[in-house]
């Protein structure tokens, strides 16, 4: 088969169940676009001291109500009272102290025996999406579970502590919760942020002279002035995500004519990939994942899985309104208006990127993801599981009958153990019916994609999380390295991951 260039396979991709390229126009006089529309903002930021080499911080966790315009008041959990929460900065070697209170009431019912249903919205962990640290212990520790306050009468404090190591890649990653059960509904309440690693790439002339903007793309379930909790299969069937950029709906950003700004974006939502598109302006790729390419890509659009990131360099071009879409028929992310005095901005012609090779493999696994509708009865009829290499075996309910989940996640049992240094490949197949969306995400490694459907990259790229073409695969290589001990790989379908679309991976030694 022919080679897919790099951009080609950005923009082949699937797209989400009814996302489009829409096209952005020259619309209204920038002026009629700033009084409609809130101006652009930024979350707050926290950043480690330079001094110390640390950053300690503290995530107050609680249900906020929340004036979004052309929205309204939402009640939904948050980060601190905002949507996303605070933007956290710290550099390669770099120690990351958070104290997180989960002042959140308690959980209906009690305890839960299906892991495999949505259950305990208001208990919580920490998840640091995409960074290389170790998954055990106080650090990025999945397996983790911080109750919520009434268990003990008052607001709990729970403790991560991240060491960042010294070789760290430089990019975009961001943080979320990730108790098994309850991962969909607190990221769909707003519940994400993002975490920046400062390094090597951002000293590059030219990229320290662009304007940085981070834009967090947030997807809300809103109901009744609420997000509702994932109490049955249909519950956000018929409810339209609420798309937010740094909490706010559409907001509006400026750029000159010629100016480059540096836009880091993260798809902080659970249950839609967007495809990226700003026509009228000119874009080019330096980085996917949190990992710097060799050299920019120029780009008319990309697709961003859920969890996915990328940093884009956007040069302004002709005056006017332009519209960033994504995530659906017509759906504005913002409002981008060219305005101003002209500049004259280069782009870097080289960037200390990662190399995208990896020796050739000495062994390999295949995963399924597979989806099957209406074969349980309950609240929960589907079934979402992983099959294949490593796939869990049958389980034994407490009464004695062989579990037809078969499949599907269990905390008991490691399903993949993954030596350190060895080379493998690994081909991830979408078994399922044509509009089931699985992005596949691995905790701990990113892996380099060699082929979609088969057809291999002319130049493979470095991700952590990735869609898996409904009805077809991907194929990477993957090195572990630096950390032992369980962590998880899953699909980024939210909903799909909390209903059983999971599996543990070991790293040993």
């Amino acid at each position: 088969m022919p080679a897919l260039s790099r951009r080609g396979v950005l923009k082949s991709l699937p797209l989400a169940a009814g996302a489009v390229v829409s096209a952005g126009a020259a619309g209204p006089p920038a002026a009629a676009r700033e009084a409609a529309d809130p101006p652009f903002p930024e979350p707050e930021t926290r950043s480690s001291s330079p001094d110390t080499g640390r950053l300690r911080t503290e995530l107050n966790v609680r249900f906020t109500d929340l004036d979004i315009p052309g929205v309204g008041r939402v009640s939904t959990r948050t980060y601190e009272g905002a949507v996303p929460g605070p933007t956290l900065r710290v550099h390669p070697g770099d120690s990351l102290e958070i104290t997180q209170v989960n002042a959140l009431p308690a959980n209906a019912g009690g305890a839960h025996e299906e892991m495999n249903v949505p259950h305990h919205f208001n208990s919580f962990n920490l998840h640091t999406h995409g960074l290389h640290v170790d998954p055990t212990g106080e650090a990025d520790n999945v397996f983790r579970v911080f109750e919520p306050a009434a268990v003990r009468g008052a607001a709990t404090a729970h403790v991560s502590r991240v060491d960042v190591p010294a070789d760290h890649p430089a990019g975009t990653y961001w943080y979320h919760p990730h108790h098994h059960g309850s991962t969909a509904t607190q990221v769909l309440s707003g519940m994400a942020g993002v975490l920046v690693v400062e390094g090597d790439v951002d000293e590059v002339p030219e990229i320290a002279a662009a304007r940085e903007v981070v834009v967090c793309i947030s997807e809300l379930k809103v109901s009744g002035g609420r997000v509702p909790e994932l109490t049955s299969n249909g519950v956000y069937d018929g409810i339209a995500s609420t798309f937010l950029v740094n909490g706010v709906k559409n907001p509006v950003l400026t750029i000159a004519p010629g100016e480059i700004q540096r836009w880091r974006v993260v798809n902080a939502g659970a249950l839609t990939a967007h495809f990226l598109s700003l026509a009228g302006q000119e874009m080019h790729q330096i980085a996917c994942d949190g990992v710097t390419f060799m050299e920019p890509v120029a780009t008319t659009g990309l697709t961003l899985p859920m969890g996915g990131r990328a940093d884009i360099l956007v040069r302004g071009g002709k005056p006017g309104t332009y519209q960033l879409t994504g995530g659906g028929p017509s759906q504005h992310l913002l409002t981008l208006v060219v305005t101003g005095a002209a500049r004259s901005m280069p782009l870097p012609a080289r960037l200390p990127g990662r190399p995208p090779e990896l020796p050739e493999p000495t062994r390999t696994r295949t995963l399924t993801f597979r989806s099957y509708e209406n074969v349980f009865s309950g609240a929960f009829p589907n079934a979402y599981r992983i099959l294949g290499d490593g796939e869990t075996p049958p389980a034994v309910s407490p009464g004695g009958r062989t579990d037809t989940a078969w499949g599907r996640y269990s905390s008991d049992h490691v399903n993949q153990r993954v030596r350190l240094g060895e080379v493998e490949e690994w081909t991830v197949v979408n078994d399922s019916h044509a509009h089931s969306h699985h992005p596949f995400h691995l905790h701990t490694n990113h892996f380099l994609l060699t082929a979609v459907d088969n057809r291999r990259l002319a130049t493979p790229v470095w991700h952590d999380t990735v869609t898996v073409p409904p009805k077809g695969s991907v194929t990477f290589r993957l090195r572990a390295e630096d950390f032992t001990g369980r962590s998880m790989l899953h699909c980024h379908q939210l909903q799909h991951g909390d209903e059983g679309m999971m599996q543990i991976v070991e790293y040993v030694k």
